[in-house]
């Protein structure tokens, strides 16, 4: 299907012309929502009066609320019909989220046709098999409005404690940091809240003050202070703590202006300027629309407010490798002996992975002359956003080479090629973490899925018994023990979609020397299996798996092997959470360090919106998609991969945690799908294209840095 290298782009023939209007109308299926529909769903929606639906930012939880819109994902056979069997063209849908508070509960909604919707119909019971109580909506906006006044009363009853431990007046508040889950069981809604100075890096400066609060009410006069720690103290009211703080009987914290120690600003001035990438003879990738052509590779990608990056269609020499390769959920479980972490389970598709991708730092995050993409969401606003520059897509040379040799024995010669990869990259910060997101197409046809994680530790403050689940990496600052799993789907398409998956590993044999029978040696000896189930395919990470992990086609290559890609995974995860703990269903994922499921489109995530707070009940279960074993041989297979590390924080995570060595990932590589390295035909000039180049070359004409990052930010107050 993309069988030319891209400069056939520059040939304006009637053919070509037509053959890239089909492509790009194929490839739309799998593009963000614009701007204008984005307007067009919000404004039908608000047109339909059975909904009674608001688009103000804060909006109160009694109220009913459009939270989300973003693309409905088409049925997979009805693309591949469309893009390979010139079949109809896809309807083209979106989904909105509108938590009914009026009516207690959450819905989903399927809105078309795009542009110019004239429908929409309700597919939560189709999606989760169970309704959504209002319980397991996000915080809005408009609830976090009305939490920082609640708050603001609580610190009013507390104003000499306030000031005189933390600073509190008039003019100086302290920053709230929430506990998630909300609660223990379904219905929940109670959330702890740490406090941390209105400092930069705040997250790294509690001050030791933690108050929970019941808010499951959707009228805000109802809410409640249940408890409070102050000091590693627990109090049962806002009136008790006072009146023990006034009598003397609490050891008190008595403030004192705190180090800048969470400060980026650099301590010293740079001497010189690093290394910088530039294009000697220009750009040898392409961006049209959502679309992306580099050498042999062409794919098309979207970024999804709530599961962030993601790729489709992804091919290499015109055959299709890749269906769908996207971020699914990224998890952190926290030790603590505090209550604002205690039982802190991050599960961050339910706040929103996507959404926090704001603009990139041209030469910082992506490198200046990387080529920068715009994307558009709308969740938890009154219209949407358009974040600038929030993609960046670059071709680098990695450092080392692809492959080469150099021989001193009989033969005196050199053969190597540069290692150079089409890197895709967004960054999303959440909270406190950023996580660093990269696609990377190399010329050996190979695929890697990375991240790397970067940003603030949560903290919490020292108290008697704190050393258990950290190191103290500040004054009064303990660094807590936590894991990041982060899943990723992997739908691979090895040479269309009847694939299995077949396992590769080696044990050693006692074999008999044929020249001396009286001796024997162990050596290694081939292994290989086919799985045929689910549950026979679902590698739990706490057995020993297989090293050689394939999705496998029916076709053979010129040696008569089966022409797979291999799935191999970089990984340091902590333990998981046992599955005796009534929020792991939610994170069930997390048990298998790959699963391979038969493909369905009801399956399309391995976790949902509701995860973190309806933890107890999840909407999405990833072990029931296993739990009826289904066949996968000669079937459309998908592989859900977990990767993460464990993060034992120490004083070098001060001011906060670099990217080297804190990160995982999975490397799609080809195992028997060619017959020989195709990275051999990548390159026609000699060993060292530079060689090739006038001695002389002119220095690249930079862009200027703009940067408009802090556009889309979330903001509180009233707006409309």
């Amino acid at each position: 299907f993309f069988p030319l290298l891209p400069v056939v782009l520059f040939i304006k023939t009637q053919q070509q012309c037509s053959w890239m209007e089909v492509l790009h109308q194929g490839l739309r299926a799998f593009a963000d929502l614009t701007r204008e529909e984005y307007l067009q769903v919000q404004q039908y929606l608000l047109g339909q009066k059975d909904l009674d639906i608001s688009t103000n930012q804060i909006t109160k939880p009694s109220e009913n609320f459009l939270f989300l819109i973003e693309l409905s994902l088409p049925r997979k056979a009805d693309v591949l019909a469309y893009l390979d069997e010139k079949g109809a063209k896809p309807t083209r849908e979106a989904t909105a989220v509108v938590f009914h508070g009026k009516r207690g509960y959450v819905k989903e909604y399927v809105v078309g046709p795009l542009p110019n919707p004239t429908y929409y119909r309700d597919v939560t019971q189709e999606r989760y098999k169970t309704e959504l109580p209002i319980t397991a909506r996000t915080v809005t906006v408009g609830e976090y409005n009305l939490f920082f006044k609640f708050l603001e009363d609580v610190f009013s009853k507390l104003g000499t404690l306030m000031k005189e431990s933390f600073d509190v007046d008039l003019d100086k508040t302290l920053n709230a940091f929430e506990q998630m889950p909300r609660g223990v069981q379904s219905g929940d809604r109670n959330t702890w809240i740490s406090f941390f100075r209105d400092v930069a890096g705040m997250y790294i400066h509690p001050v030791g003050f933690e108050v929970l609060v019941n808010h499951q009410s959707l009228n805000a006069s109802d809410w409640k202070v249940e408890r409070l720690l102050y000091n590693g103290q627990y109090f049962n009211t806002i009136e008790e703590l006072q009146h023990q703080y006034d009598a003397g009987s609490v050891k008190k914290i008595v403030y004192k202006k705190s180090p800048e120690h969470g400060s980026l600003k650099p301590r010293n001035k740079p001497l010189q300027i690093g290394p910088q990438l530039f294009y000697a003879e220009g750009k040898r990738y392409s961006i049209s629309h959502n679309h992306v052509l580099y050498l042999d590779w062409s794919f098309a990608f979207g970024l999804s407010s709530l599961t962030g990056m993601r790729v489709f269609d992804v091919r290499f020499n015109g055959e299709r490798i890749l269906y769908e390769l996207s971020v699914q959920e990224a998890m952190s479980v926290y030790g603590s002996v505090t209550p604002g972490m205690i039982l802190t389970k991050f599960l961050d598709s339910s706040i929103g992975v996507g959404r926090f991708a704001h603009e990139l730092v041209r030469g910082v995050d992506c490198p200046h002359e990387a080529t920068y993409v715009d994307t558009y969401r709308y969740i938890d606003v009154p219209a949407p956003v358009r974040f600038r520059n929030s993609i960046c897509v670059f071709e680098h040379n990695t450092g080392q080479p692809l492959r080469r040799h150099f021989s001193d024995f009989f033969h005196n010669s050199y053969g190597g090629m540069v290692n150079s990869a089409l890197v895709f990259r967004t960054i999303t910060a959440i909270g406190n973490y950023d996580y660093m997101w990269d696609f990377i197409f190399y010329q050996s046809g190979s695929v890697e899925a990375k991240v790397h994680a970067t940003g603030y530790i949560s903290s919490s403050y020292l108290v008697a018994g704190s050393l258990k689940y950290g190191h103290q990496v500040a004054e009064n600052v303990l660094g807590n023990i936590h894991t990041h799993f982060i899943n990723f789907k992997v739908d691979l398409d090895v040479l269309g979609v009847n694939n299995y998956f077949q396992t590769k590993d080696m044990e050693y044999v006692n074999v008999s020397l044929p020249w001396m029978a009286d001796r024997s040696t162990l050596v290694p000896q081939l292994v290989e299996k086919q799985l045929k189930t689910e549950q026979e395919a679902a590698l739990r990470y706490d057995t020993k798996t297989p090293r050689y992990l394939h999705i496998a086609s029916n076709k053979t290559n010129r040696w008569g092997h089966q022409r797979t890609y291999r799935l191999q995974v970089f990984s340091f995860t902590g333990d998981h959470l046992p599955e005796s703990q009534p929020e792991e269903r939610a994170m069930s994922w997390a048990r298998y360090k790959v699963a391979i499921t038969k493909h369905k489109d009801l399956e399309q995530t391995s976790s949902s919106l509701y995860s973190q707070n309806n933890i107890w009940s999840p909407a999405v279960d990833f072990s029931k998609y296993i739990e009826d074993n289904e066949s996968i041989e000669d079937e459309d297979l998908v592989a859900w991969v977990t990767t993460g590390f464990l993060h034992i924080p120490h004083s070098e995570d001060i001011p906060n945690t670099v990217t080297v060595g804190n990160g995982g990932g999975v490397l799609l590589r080809p195992h028997n799908y060619f017959d020989e390295d195709p990275s051999i035909h990548s390159d026609s000039c000699d060993n060292n294209r530079m060689a090739c180049l006038a001695q002389e070359t002119c220095s690249p004409v930079l862009e200027p840095f703009t940067y408009n990052g802090f556009e889309g930010v979330m903001k509180f107050e009233d707006s409309v």
